[in-house]
C-alpha cells in the first residue's frame, strides 16, 4: 500500500513515523506547505518527499492521510473522494458545519472512506469505560465527567486558527462521551473564561471553558478544560452509576496531588502532553484506517459522528455568548451515524 500525508508538522511526523513502519505500508510520499520539512522527514524515513499536493493525487497513492491545518481539510478531503481515494483526516473536518456537511456529501457521493482521527476511540482507558457501561457493570448511568487540561498553552499566532477551546479541544471530549456512553447530547449550557494571558483576549478565544450537558437518557455530564494546567497534562473522565463508578486517565502519571494524609503521592513523571499519553492510540487508529481500507473492518469513526462532536461544540459557542442554555436540534446535522 502506498500513501500520502498531507501535512508533516508535529502530528503528521509522529504519523508518518508509524505509517512507515507498518507491515501493510509499502511507501510513503510525504509533502507539506513547508517543503524543507517535508524532504527532511522524507530522508530521515527513507521515504518519497513530493513537492507540493498536486503530486500526490498525480503520482498515484492508495490512500490519503491528511494533517494539514484545519483550513485545508474540507477542500482535501473533497479532491481526495472526487479521486476515489480514502481519506483518514485529523479532526475536525472543518471549523464550520456548512463546511463540514459539504465535505461530508462529497464522500457519501463518491461512495470511499472518510475516517477521522478521534484517537481517545483506540485508549486503553475508555475502551474499559465504554466496556463498562455497555455490561451494565455501573448499572443505570447518572453523572459523567470529562475533563482535558492542557500544560501549557499554544503559541498566541495559532490561537486565532484554532477554532476556540471548544472545537479544538473539548470536541474530543464531546466525541468521546457520545462514544463511550451511547446516547447522543441534547442540550448544553457553557461558560467560558479569558481571565488568563492577555492572547486568548486577543483572539477572542477563552483559556479556561466549562459545559453542562444532558444526554438523550437524562444523564447529567460536566465537560471541562484549560490551557493553562501547570502540574501537567490532565484527561481523565468519571463515570458514575447507581451500581459502580469507574475512572479514566488516573495512574501514577496524573498530575494531581491529594491534600489527604493517606491519599497517594504526587506524580513522579506527570504526564506532558496528548502526543506522550495517547502513543499507542495514535498508532492504533491508523492501524485501524488500514484494516478498513483493506476492506477488513467497518469504518470506527466516520464523517457524521466528527460532524455530531462539532454539533456540540457549536452549541457551546452559542451558549457562551448568548449565556443560555441551548438545545442541539436547534443546529442543523442533527442525524447520526450508526457507528455506536
Amino acid at each position: 500500500m502506498r500513501i500520502g500525508v498531507i501535512g508533516t508538522g508535529r502530528i503528521g511526523t509522529i504519523h508518518a513515523n508509524t505509517l512507515s513502519r507498518h507491515r501493510e505500508v509499502g511507501s510513503l510520499i510525504l509533502t507539506d506547505a513547508d517543503g524543507a520539512r517535508a524532504q527532511e522527514l522524507a530522508h530521515r524515513l527513507g521515504e518519497t518527499a513530493a513537492p507540493g499536493v498536486d503530486e500526490i493525487f498525480k503520482w498515484g497513492v492508495d490512500a490519503v492521510v491528511i494533517t494539514t491545518a484545519t483550513s485545508a481539510h474540507a477542500e482535501l478531503i473533497g479532491r481526495a473522494a472526487r479521486s476515489g481515494l480514502p481519506v483518514f483526516c485529523e479532526k475536525p473536518i472543518a471549523l464550520d458545519l456548512p463546511g463540514t456537511q459539504q465535505a461530508i456529501a462529497e464522500v457519501e457521493t463518491a461512495g470511499t472512506i472518510l475516517q477521522m482521527g478521534f484517537q481517545r476511540r483506540f485508549d486503553a482507558g475508555y475502551t474499559g469505560a465504554r466496556e463498562a457501561v455497555r455490561s451494565g457493570r455501573l448499572g443505570r448511568l447518572h453523572t459523567v465527567r470529562a475533563l482535558t487540561s492542557d500544560q501549557a498553552p499554544p503559541p498566541a499566532e495559532w490561537l486565532p486558527l484554532s477554532g476556540g477551546l471548544y472545537r479544538d479541544t473539548l470536541i474530543h471530549d464531546f466525541d468521546i462521551l457520545r462514544w463511550v456512553t451511547g446516547h447522543e447530547i441534547v442540550d448544553v449550557y457553557a461558560a467560558g473564561s479569558d481571565a488568563g494571558p492577555p492572547m486568548f483576549r486577543a483572539a477572542g478565544d477563552v483559556d479556561t471553558a466549562a459545559a453542562v450537558l444532558t444526554l438523550d437518557d437524562g444523564t447529567l455530564a460536566t465537560a471541562t478544560a484549560t490551557r493553562l494546567n501547570g502540574a501537567g497534562y490532565d484527561v481523565r473522565m468519571e463515570l458514575a452509576g447507581e451500581l459502580d463508578q469507574v475512572v479514566v486517565g488516573l495512574d501514577d502519571r496524573t498530575p494531581i496531588a491529594s491534600t489527604e494524609p493517606t491519599g497517594p503521592p504526587a506524580a513522579d513523571k506527570p504526564w506532558t502532553g496528548f502526543l506522550e499519553r495517547f502513543g499507542p492510540a495514535y498508532e492504533a487508529e491508523l492501524a485501524a484506517f488500514i484494516e478498513v481500507v483493506r476492506g477488513e473492518r467497518a469504518n470506527p469513526c466516520d464523517g457524521r459522528e466528527a460532524l455530531q462532536a462539532l454539533r456540540v461544540a457549536e452549541a457551546c459557542e452559542i451558549s457562551r455568548r448568548e449565556r443560555r442554555a441551548v438545545r442541539l436540534a436547534e443546529l442543523p446535522g442533527g442525524t447520526s451515524s450508526t457507528a455506536f
